[in-house]
């Protein structure tokens, strides 16, 4: 799960990049970058931290071109270092020709890479957008393959979640994988900008004329003429008939103002929060969040049941997201530097926490103590998902199933590790009913049926 920005024919492209970039920073805090391309050449630039540290305005000073390409990295394939940051380049006679990012997890790219080196191909890089890039790279350059049919034969070959956007000194080529598991949107402005992103809301702050989403194994191909749509057959690459979007995307990592795979985040967690409550016999004297991500359950949740809903909790907005952290004595750390409650806020209450999940457990065991040290009389959790049970293999960096609380140990069990005096999850069944088209969605973390499964 990271973040993509991609920005076509427009003098003040690596500006309009970084607004996108900062847009989706909650989708990645480890590294960001920036491939810029003024038909000659492409420069890069990238670096372990946030946007706004990375892309001051006197660095993006020499960053000169109508083109620009921009990421941001939530690490799932390959160590935590600026190597493995995007965007990857690839060079040939002529200097730097090929550019990309990409937002998702490829499963089989072990065996994909041993093959690419065995035919003299070099990586530097554990990074799996170093791979789509290096197989496209060498399908044209030894191949002669043409950049589409490149692509398709990726589709083929490449098995995982991929929304992705390459560039060449001429053009630009977006497309997702026939999945379509991780979400990816375009549009154009006014002024004939092209823009494509990984969620909706980087398009926002871009003021889009429309918008629309890169469909599943579609690919767009931008150049000076406009854009041309290339709609290939989603089923001649999957074994699936249906989509696989990941549902995760609604649940916690995509911004509440987003719009993806056809429907409104903070609707469908408001939603969610309904079906929560909907046979919960606990009457609560407020409802708070764990913010920011689950606020919609919470507020689905107390209109449903028509209980006062409070912001009891306090977030400090200028620490990193602790599930996303790679290391565990980091992420324990965070809590207490990234919640803190009201003073007197709880004194005597009843609460319904809500939560978006629980992965490992440690957080909202450390929250739960908070409000209880906070004079709360009772403290019942609430989630907005199933137990997640299931390691991840497309983007998002579930732990081990070991590390998986739910994995391990009962509802009950989880209720006394958590110290909270009750729990209940959203069932698979009522998740379902929070979408519009259930059939679409990849609920291999919960279930364990897994759209494609790592070797």
């Amino acid at each position: 799960m990271c973040g993509i920005i991609g920005i076509f024919n427009n003098e003040r492209a690596v500006e309009m990049a970084t607004l996108g970039l900062f847009a989706e920073q909650h989708r990645g805090q480890e590294s960001c970058g920036m491939a810029v391309n003024n038909g000659v050449t492409i420069k890069l630039r990238k670096k372990m931290g946030l946007v706004k540290d990375v892309f001051t305005s006197e660095k993006i000073k020499n960053l000169k071109g109508n083109i620009a390409i921009g990421h941001v990295r939530y690490p799932t394939c390959g160590t935590s270092s600026v190597y493995n940051s995007q965007p990857h380049i690839v060079e040939t006679l002529s200097g730097p020709s090929y550019a990309l990012v990409s937002n998702g997890d490829i499963i089989n790219y072990g065996e994909l890479r041993q093959e690419l080196e065995s035919k003299g191909v070099y990586f530097a890089s554990s990074n799996d957008g170093e791979l789509l890039l290096k197989f496209i790279v060498y399908n044209v350059e030894k191949e002669g393959l043409d950049i589409i049919d490149a692509i398709r034969k990726l589709m083929i070959n490449v098995k995982g979640a991929f929304s992705t956007i390459l560039s060449t000194k001429k053009e630009m080529y977006l497309f997702r994988d026939p999945y379509g598991i991780r979400p990816m949107n375009y549009g154009k402005t006014k002024e004939g900008t092209l823009v494509v992103a990984s969620e909706s809301c980087a398009l926002d702050i871009l003021y889009m004329d429309w918008q629309k989403e890169v469909e599943p194994a579609e690919i767009i191909v931008v150049n000076k003429d406009g854009y041309n749509s290339i709609k290939n057959n989603p089923a001649e690459y999957r074994d699936s008939t249906t989509n696989k979007h990941c549902i995760f995307e609604y649940i916690y990592f995509s911004r509440p103002d987003s719009f993806i795979f056809g429907e409104s985040v903070y609707k469908v967690r408001q939603r969610i929060g309904a079906l929560l409550a909907e046979s919960d016999e606990i009457e609560p004297d407020i409802v708070v969040p764990v913010p920011d991500s689950a606020n919609f359950i919470a507020l689905g949740y107390a209109k449903q049941k028509n209980v006062p809903f409070e912001m009891g909790l306090i977030r400090n907005h200028y620490v990193g997201r602790t599930f996303i952290k790679p290391e565990q004595t980091i992420r324990d750390e965070s809590v207490y530097q990234k919640f803190n409650i009201l003073p007197n806020f709880f004194d005597g209450k009843k609460v319904v926490l809500i939560d978006d999940s629980i992965v490992r457990g440690t957080t909202i065991r450390k929250i739960v103590k908070l409000i209880k040290n906070g004079g709360a009389s009772e403290v019942h959790l609430r989630i907005g998902s199933p137990p997640v049970k299931f390691s991840c293999y497309y983007g998002i960096d579930t732990p081990t199933r070991k590390e998986l609380i739910a994995n391990n140990k009962s509802i009950e069990e989880i209720k006394e590790f958590t110290d909270s005096d009750s729990l209940k999850y959203l069932s698979i069944d009522n998740l379902r009913k929070a979408v519009s088209k259930p059939q679409d969605y990849c609920y291999a973390c919960f279930d364990g049926n897994y759209p494609l499964r790592k070797k």
